[in-house]
């Protein structure tokens, strides 16, 4: 689909040049004693911890679900029906599902979407709950010219359509927050302040954001502050170093383990999903050490 494309050809921008790692590859790196560690090793429970798939698509699903579990990981985010089998027969929850949306820059802050995003929606969200999901994800879409006020009154015009059958299958829908300096131009909803607006004019509590804290490094910053003031209307959160959205270790600028304080200090009982790009050869120890940063 449009949205998984586009997510992996950002990924095959990222790493032109430089050697596939094979998904055989990845999985022996992982000695078999080094699992058995894994198993025994106890996360503080603070954070619920998912993974997307986009950034580890040398793996199959089913190769990701195994790897992930034994880090400690028990969602992976970005998921639709197709995948919902191989997760469920893996124990494994989608919190944050998508198949719905058209892609990132065809939005509901264009009404001429509008009927198309209703219908799949509309067919969409019933299955999200048949599976036993809360989390859809949905985008505002590029500006193209139009003011604040222009883009939340559409996108208010267009939710508003599906929030009685999201509140009666209690799915939320949520807006992916993301920047429109480097990867997303001309993106309308580019911080949290323009989603927190879009969510109190909605009035639902089945209407959220999706923070991904790597995209508001970009575009707001204060990260802690934004969080803390917005959290209310956030059901899901996203990684990523700063800048080129790799490791979230001391290579980068933003200290995750005082974002994940913040984050819990907050009360937030909802995922935190790991979507960063590895530059490591060993992909797995990176998302095994973004766990271990993140388990505050």
């Amino acid at each position: 689909m449009a949205f998984t494309q586009n997510r992996r050809s950002a990924i095959k921008n990222i790493v032109a040049g430089t050697a596939a790692i094979t998904a055989t590859g990845m999985l022996t790196s992982f000695k078999k004693e080094e699992m058995q560690e894994q198993l025994s090793d106890k996360l503080k429970g603070n954070i619920n911890h998912s993974v997307s798939p986009w950034c580890y698509n040398e793996l199959t699903l089913d190769q990701l679900c195994v790897v992930s579990k034994e880090i400690g990981i028990t969602g992976v985010d970005l998921c639709g029906p197709k995948d919902w089998p191989t997760l469920q027969k893996h124990g494994m929850h989608s919190p944050m599902c998508n198949g719905a949306e058209i892609n990132l820059t065809d939005g509901f802050g264009d009404t001429e979407f509008h009927e198309r995003l209703i219908k799949q929606y509309t067919e969409m969200i019933p299955l999200v709950a048949k599976n036993g999901y809360t989390n859809l994800i949905c985008f505002s879409g590029s500006r193209r010219g139009k003011d604040n006020e222009t883009g939340w009154k559409n996108c208010e015009t267009g939710l508003k359509q599906l929030l009685p059958l999201a509140e009666k299958h209690k799915v939320v829908l949520c807006m992916e927050l993301l920047n429109s300096k480097i990867d997303h131009k001309d993106y309308q909803c580019n911080t949290s302040a323009w989603g927190a607006e879009l969510a109190k004019r909605l009035g639902s509590e089945n209407f959220k954001l999706l923070y991904d804290i790597y995209h508001m490094q970009i575009d707001e910053g204060d990260i802690i502050r934004n969080i803390t003031d917005h959290h209310q209307y956030i059901a899901h959160f996203h990684t990523g170093g700063i800048p080129g959205r790799h490791e979230i270790d001391d290579t980068q600028e933003l200290y995750y383990p005082a974002v994940m304080k913040a984050i819990v200090a907050t009360g937030f009982k909802g995922y935190v999903g790991q979507e960063f790009v590895p530059k490591a050869k060993d992909k797995i120890a990176s998302l095994k050490k973004a766990i271990q940063i993140c388990d505050v």
